[in-house]
């Protein structure tokens, strides 16, 4: 009488419910599973044809999976080298960001301050704050509607006295009729100096010495062309 091998792999359900409990599996390990399962079946209850057939279908439908995934890998980083390059190309613009410096060149010329406000606004206070956090200079623009406001400081202190060239904080406190808080979104202005990728996504660094995260970039405006 022959005694039958033991079937040392699992199958009641073959290599589908395997797959199916581990998503993970990659091609190689699919195939060692399916080369195990045929070296030690039960040679007196081979495996049913259609279900080998099946299994090497299984197997051929993740193999042409791998490949598409490898595809979609080569184009993903052949499309995030060109927008790298768009990126760079940005070099020398002025771009306009979020954010809440300015920078001033000492000349009395000031510098310009955008926010955005998120609802009309019974008061609305501007300070101006240098890199020490004393504020330079408070500006009291009163009620304002809703929206971008633009105005420019002169670059003077309260005193009127100008101000070192550098880079300075801007504060926005809006309040609404009811003296509730009134969001504010602030940005600023500077031309792109340079762009580094050292942190895994595009930083712009900007003339008036803040870096910022690409997706940070509200607008981009072309530098005037000289005469």
């Amino acid at each position: 009488m022959v005694t039958p091998v033991n079937n040392t792999t699992a199958n009641p359900a073959s290599l589908g419910s395997a797959l199916g409990t581990n998503k993970a599996m990659g091609r190689d390990a699919f195939l060692k599973l399916l080369v195990a399962q045929l070296k030690h079946q039960d040679p007196l209850k081979p495996q049913d044809n259609a279900e080998f057939v099946a299994e090497l279908a299984q197997f051929s439908s993740l193999e042409q999976a791998m490949g598409v995934n490898d595809r979609l890998d080569q184009m993903m980083l052949q499309n995030q080298g060109l927008a790298n390059a768009n990126v760079v190309n940005m070099v020398g613009n002025t771009a306009t960001v979020k954010g809440s410096l300015i920078t001033t060149d000492g000349s009395g010329l000031g510098a310009p301050v955008a926010f955005n406000l998120g609802g009309n606004t019974d008061s609305t206070v501007v300070r101006i704050m240098d890199a020490s956090g004393r504020v330079v200079r408070t500006l009291d623009l009163g009620a304002r509607n809703a929206g971008m406001v633009r105005i420019n400081w002169d670059g003077r202190s309260d005193d009127g006295i100008v101000q070192p060239a550098g880079t300075y904080a801007v504060g926005v406190q809006a309040a609404d009729a009811d003296g509730g808080t009134v969001i504010v979104s602030q940005e600023t202005s500077g031309t792109i100096t340079a762009v580094s990728f050292d942190k895994g996504y595009p930083v712009l660094h900007l003339s008036n010495g803040i870096s910022v995260p690409v997706s940070d970039l509200l607008r981009v405006e072309s530098p005037p062309n000289n005469p």
